[in-house]
């Protein structure tokens, strides 16, 4: 164990009080291999869908339904410029550029400024984003995963509560700028999750790991769905930069060419709680 390592476990200890070594290094180990933090969700069920009596939302979002999940972690935050930096330098993996427009291109050839290392990253497409997550060690989350992560076990509408999103909340309605059209991730307290994740509305748009088909509620098993086995479109769930109030809502599903890049779409990743 290296000095820095055994520093880390010591701050934990004495942040922590009674907490037991063994805790220490599973807490540094859902670091994981990128060092980006992530979050315990616990297993148990909650309600998945358009909360009963709204009238708003696409056939896609219908019917609400129980789904029990096996407990899991997801990242605190969306992946960084930063983060995926460590991961094109490791693997020589292509680097986030946009594909028609250089002036939505965040990177400088390999390279990425400071003022943008701590802000999601975007220009990835499904599979670099499931990439970065096996390199990490980790996985994309499932369509249920993330939805749970962003609304605890209570029907709700945003990830805070039912209050009506403003500035304070989140990064939205917002037009291209540049890089300061992204927020750094962890930008916005009053808007993280039950759980404590950020950036569960605005900032960018995240893939998921299921294909998408509109009438998958429908039909959808009630423990761990792992979405439909084939398709065309990915699920990509949040809202990004851009999205003005009536898409900031929790359950809002959108269906995207898993080859797509753009500067709205970024992700987080997930990966199983050991059992």
């Amino acid at each position: 164990m290296s000095l820095r390592h055994a520093s880390l476990i010591g701050f934990l200890v004495l942040l922590a009080g009674p907490l037991h070594a063994a805790d220490a290094l599973q807490a540094e180990k859902l670091a994981g291999k990128d060092g980006a933090p992530m979050i315990l969700v616990p297993a148990g069920p909650f309600p998945m869908g358009v909360p009963a009596g709204d009238r708003d939302g696409g056939r896609d979002e219908y019917p609400r339904h129980q789904v029990d999940l096996d407990a899991f972690y997801i990242d605190k935050h969306e992946v960084t410029n930063g983060h995926y930096r460590q991961f094109v330098k490791a693997t020589g993996h292509r680097i986030p550029q946009h594909p028609k427009n250089p002036a939505r291109t965040l990177w400088k050839g390999d390279q990425v400024s400071e003022a943008v290392a701590e802000r999601p990253v975007v220009n990835v497409d499904w599979h670099d984003a499931a990439a970065y997550c096996a390199w990490a060690g980790k996985r994309l989350p499932t369509e249920a995963e993330w939805e749970k992560a962003a609304k605890g076990t209570e029907d709700r509408r945003f990830p805070w509560g039912n209050v009506e999103p403003t500035a304070k909340h989140l990064n939205f309605n917002q037009q291209w700028i540049g890089e300061k059209t992204l927020m750094p991730v962890g930008s916005y307290e009053a808007g993280k999750s039950p759980y404590g994740a950020y950036d569960m509305a605005g900032n960018v748009w995240e893939w998921v790991a299921d294909w998408y088909d509109p009438a998958y509620y429908e039909k959808s098993p009630a423990k761990n769905p792992p979405g439909p086995v084939t398709g065309t479109d990915k699920v990509l769930r949040s809202s990004g930069w851009a999205v003005e109030t009536p898409l900031v809502r929790i359950f809002t599903r959108v269906k995207s060419d898993p080859l797509i890049r753009n500067e709205s779409t970024g992700f987080r990743c997930a990966m199983d709680a050991a059992k």
